[in-house]
């Protein structure tokens, strides 16, 4: 949003979903890298994907998460995919869940896809497990 600007109803919901699902840390982060030139793309996203998907009341955040999962993974967007995982914590998808999700990839779009996947969130896993993730 530029300063000038104020927030919609729906902008000011999503970057509420946002927080919640990816931690105020990443949210924070987005926003100090923000320019001018990108701001559009972050308010579209936040209005878009957080404030009308994501914030949508007829899937719980541990069903979005485990479609989201599945989508990212099936399409190859390995960034998003370890953000997303590292996301289950604060939605409720568990481990399981996320294996799930990717024998669904592996079935669906490709044994490659889901390979890479599970690769990804082993390792966002083990920087769990290990207490080197910053937001969970």
């Amino acid at each position: 949003m530029t300063a000038s600007a104020p927030a919609s109803a729906r902008y000011r919901e999503g970057l509420a979903v946002r927080r919640s699902v990816l931690g105020d840390a990443h949210v924070d982060r987005a926003e100090t890298a923000s320019t001018d030139f990108d701001r559009p793309f972050q308010q579209l996203i936040t209005e878009a994907a957080w404030g009308t998907v994501w914030a949508r009341p007829t899937w719980t955040r541990r069903e979005r998460s485990m479609v989201t999962l599945a989508l990212l993974a099936a399409l190859g967007h390995d960034e998003e995919v370890a953000m997303h995982v590292r996301a289950t914590v604060n939605t409720g998808a568990t481990r399981e869940d996320i294996c799930e999700a990717f024998l669904h990839v592996a079935i669906y779009a490709g044994v490659p896809a889901a390979n890479r996947a599970i690769k990804i969130a082993k390792q966002v896993f083990a920087e769990i497990d290990a207490g080197k993730s910053d937001e969970q």
